[in-house]
Formats: structure tokens, C-alpha cells, sequence
């Protein structure tokens, strides 16, 4: 049976993460979408213990979870397979299962991908709390204070909060209006998946290095494409032991396997972008400083 959307979600030992991550996702969460409009496709990319199967009946919508095992250290194999599973005319991926998503993420990105034939419909990436997390550690941000954190807010009465508790991920350092390296949740047609061929598997390294950069790149360099990016929603990166937030990888080794793979250093990809959403009051702080930092980038450039 085929759904409108589909939500591929990779998870790797995120067994404090990944129920936070679905229930945003979930139906009783994601405003302007009903539970028939999409399903939620998580795969578990061989993790020591494997996901909990009973998510899959806990209340979080359509899920729909597979385990990849043995599996390799890069998540693309895993996200290839859900995009493989996804019945979605829509296609969405969050790469990293502990992302927490904002109230309009999915029925926003259906909107906009309704605007063009050919739409990359992108998104901004937060890491939850006052730090990126890779600088978590020096500034005694840890897992128990970000369980504090989201508890002092009630995100689960008003998800839009979690913007008020949230800075800027690394890759979309400079906001809305300038370009993103990467984008936390890209969502495409299925044909256009297709046609990219989805994550390039020769990116090998624990947590795939930029092969979500790359992904995003790939994507706006495909001939006849519109980038729409999503005004007013994203995604919020919980603290876990990710290979390039723990600081396993840094990213000028990251840069050399992409540099082994493409004959050049990454760079963010320009395209002209067209910006859709509504930004709600929580991130109207968000939205102002987006908007300084490309006056101030226009300026030296």
C-alpha cells in the first residue's frame, strides 16, 4: 500500500534518542498531516542492541523498522534500503536517527515540493542546546543536561520550543539565507532518489564522513531541480556518540576521503533557493540572526 510521504530515519544505538525522534514524527506531533498521509520507515543500522521493535506499535503513526546486520560503519547502505522501502511519492531522509523534528516539518515539506516538478526540499539542521555539540564537553553540556533541558520546556505540548533551546548546527552555521553544507532532512520525489541513486556507499567511514554532504550536493547539481528551503522548521540533533560530534573524525579527515572520492574538497553547493514556510514566534530569534549573517557575508563578499 502507498502512502503520500515517506520518512526514512537511520538509527545506530540511539536507544535514548530514537523514541524522542519518532515521537515528533508521530502523527500526534506533526501538525497539517493525518496519520494516512505518510509512514515512518526506521532503519536500524545493525546496532549493538537492536532497535526496540515495540516502537513500531507505540503510538508513533505508520512505522515500519528493518535491521541491517551485519552493517557497515557508514549509515548510506542503511539509508539506501529505507529509501528502497519508502511507498512514498515523497521521500524524505534524517539520516542520523536522533534528530528531533519541528510540528511542520513533514506537512510544510509536502507543500513545497508541490511548487516545482523537479523540487530538492531542504532544511535547516540545530543542535539542541547553547553549544554545537562536538564543544559539548568543554562547556559541561552532557546527556543529563539536555534531559533537563528538554524537560524545563514541554516540547511535547508545543514543539516549536525546541528552537528557543537550540543553536545552529556546524553545516548550517550561517542560517537560512546562505548556503547549507548539508541538509538535516532532504526530501525529494521518489524518481528523483532514483535518478541521484541515492548515498554513495564508497563513503566509508564511521558515520559516513560527508556522505550526506555529498548527497546534498549531488542533488542540487541534478539538472532541472528547484532548492526550497523550509522557513520555520528543522531538526534538533540530541547528544549521543556520533562519530563526527564525539570528535572521533575530524573534518579535516573527512575532507580527505572526500577529496579521495571526488578529486576536490567539499564545498557547499549555490543554487538558487526558493524559501517556503511560516515562521513561528520561537524562531523569529532564528530567523533575525539568518538575516545578519547574510547581510554580513553579502558585505565581504
Amino acid at each position: 500500500m502507498s502512502t503520500a510521504i515517506s520518512v526514512v530515519v537511520v538509527a545506530y544505538d540511539m536507544a535514548r534518542e530514537l523514541p524522542r525522534t519518532l515521537r515528533t514524527l508521530s502523527p500526534h506531533f506533526q501538525r497539517g498531516v493525518s496519520a494516512s498521509d505518510y509512514e515512518i520507515v526506521v532503519i536500524d543500522n545493525g546496532s549493538p542492541d537492536p532497535v526496540d521493535e515495540q516502537l513500531v506499535t507505540g503510538g508513533f503513526g505508520s512505522v515500519r523498522l528493518s535491521r541491517l546486520h551485519p552493517a557497515p560503519a557508514s549509515p548510506a547502505r542503511a539509508a539506501n534500503l529505507g529509501i528502497e522501502m519508502a511507498t512514498g511519492d515523497l521521500v524524505g531522509l534524517v539520516v542520523d536517527g536522533a534528530r528531533m523534528a519541528s510540528p511542520g516539518l513533514i506537512a510544510t515539506a509536502r507543500r513545497a515540493a508541490m511548487l516545482f516538478s523537479r523540487p530538492i526540499v531542504a532544511s535547516v539542521g540545530y543542535h539542541l542546546g547553547t553549544v554545537r555539540h562536538m564543544d559539548a564537553v568543554e562547556a559541561g553540556y552532557d546527556r543529563r543536561a539536555e534531559d533537563e533541558l528538554l524537560a524545563s520546556i514541554d516540547w511535547q505540548e508545543d514543539g516549536y520550543r525546541l528552537f528557543s533551546v537550540s543553536t545552529l548546527a556546524g553545516s548550517s552555521v550561517w542560517g537560512w539565507f546562505e548556503p547549507l553544507a548539508e541538509s538535516s532532512a532532504l526530501f525529494m520525489p521518489k524518481e528523483l532518489w532514483r535518478e541521484l541513486g541515492g548515498l554513495d556507499e564508497r563513503f566509508e567511514l564511521p558515520g559516513g564522513g560527508l556522505v550526506n554532504h555529498d548527497l546534498y550536493r549531488r542533488a542540487c547539481e541534478l539538472k532541472g531541480t528547484r532548492l526550497v528551503m523550509l522557513l520555520g522548521e528543522g531538526t534538533f540533533h540530541q547528544m549521543h556518540d556520533g562519530a563526527a560530534t564525539s570528535r572521533r573524525f575530524g573534518f579535516e579527515e573527512m575532507q580527505e576521503d572526500y577529496v579521495r572520492l571526488r578529486g576536490q574538497r567539499y564545498r557547499p553547493p549555490r543554487k538558487e533557493t526558493f524559501y517556503f514556510g511560516r515562521v513561528p514566534d520561537a524562531a523569529l530569534d532564528h530567523l533575525t540572526d539568518s538575516a545578519a549573517k547574510a547581510i554580513e557575508r553579502r558585505r565581504l563578499s
